[in-house]
């Protein structure tokens, strides 16, 4: 698996981390809901090509 692949999934966790407890602490509740699913979203983006790769390696793998 690639170290930068790992690092971007950290640095959206750590963000959309900072992010939801600013806007919950403020009050905006529903913001800080939408802010954690689209960093769910982005996560899911930027690991999709990485699932593909892994589904086609168990395809070849088993001959399906």
């Amino acid at each position: 698996m690639d170290v930068a692949l790992i690092l971007k999934v950290a640095g959206v966790g750590i963000l959309v981390s900072a992010c939801h407890q600013i806007l919950s602490r403020a009050g905006r509740e529903d913001q800080a809901m939408l802010v954690s699913i689209a960093g769910t979203v982005i996560v899911l983006v930027l690991l999709a090509q990485k699932i593909g790769e892994l589904f086609e390696a168990i395809r070849v793998i088993f001959g399906i």
